[in-house]
């Protein structure tokens, strides 16, 4: 739990997703106590957990198995705790990728879908966009209308999860951005949030969709 009253104890899983450090800092800048580690224990105990994510979606959903990310991801969700996925991150948390390499990887299918490659005549999608954030959502909150950085030429382009209950749960959050195609560019569930661009890299609009996620934690 929390060191302090005031400040949210975050844990970056560290299972080798490149250089994680600007996350860390710009967690720590957003008003978070940060860790970077993969120790099992402190990533469950965590207030807040968030999975980065680098490379190749195989690469990366096989590195989380490895220190056992994916049963804090589940372990957490299922005890309501709160989960952000970067990048990568994101997409791992569907069930697979179309990426080459990916083969058989499985993703932690936390939602149903596939990352598959952009249809634009210019990939990877390098750089500033708009997205289109739906009512009500907690990590927009203020920056609908801004722009943020991404880096990627994989995504997932249908949300394909369906509303089994009735209506009586609150129906995930998704917000998209465009390139060559509708893609989803972050996805608010429940304790689980994840953005496909990068909000450490996204300026003062990314710095305040990461504030406004820590402020989450305290009424987690």
């Amino acid at each position: 739990m929390s060191s302090t009253a005031s400040k949210p104890d975050v844990v970056v899983l560290d299972y080798g997703s490149g250089n994680v450090r600007s996350a860390v800092r710009a967690l720590e800048r957003a008003g978070a106590d940060v860790e970077l580690t993969a120790d099992l224990r402190r990533a469950m105990d965590a207030d807040g957990l968030v999975v980065p994510g680098v490379g190749a979606f195989a690469a990366v959903a096989r590195a989380l198995r490895e220190v056992h990310g994916d049963r804090a991801v589940e372990r957490r969700l299922a005890g309501g705790r709160p989960v952000l996925g970067i990048c990568v991150g994101l997409q791992v948390m569907f069930e697979a990728s179309t990426e080459p390499g990916a083969g058989d990887a499985e993703g932690l299918g936390e939602w149903p879908g596939t990352a598959e490659r952009l249809p634009a005549p210019v990939v990877p999608h390098m750089g500033w966009s708009t997205v289109e954030a739906p009512a009500g959502s907690v990590l927009f909150e203020g920056i609908a209308d801004e722009r943020f950085y991404f880096v990627h030429s994989y995504g997932v382009q249908r949300w394909e999860m369906v509303d089994t209950t009735g209506g009586r749960m609150t129906p995930p959050l998704v917000t998209w951005a465009e390139h060559g195609a509708p893609f989803v560019a972050a996805v608010e569930n429940g304790p689980l949030s994840a953005t496909q661009f990068h909000p450490e890299k996204s300026g003062d609009a990314g710095a305040e969709l990461l504030r406004n996620w820590v402020r989450s934690l305290r009424s987690a």
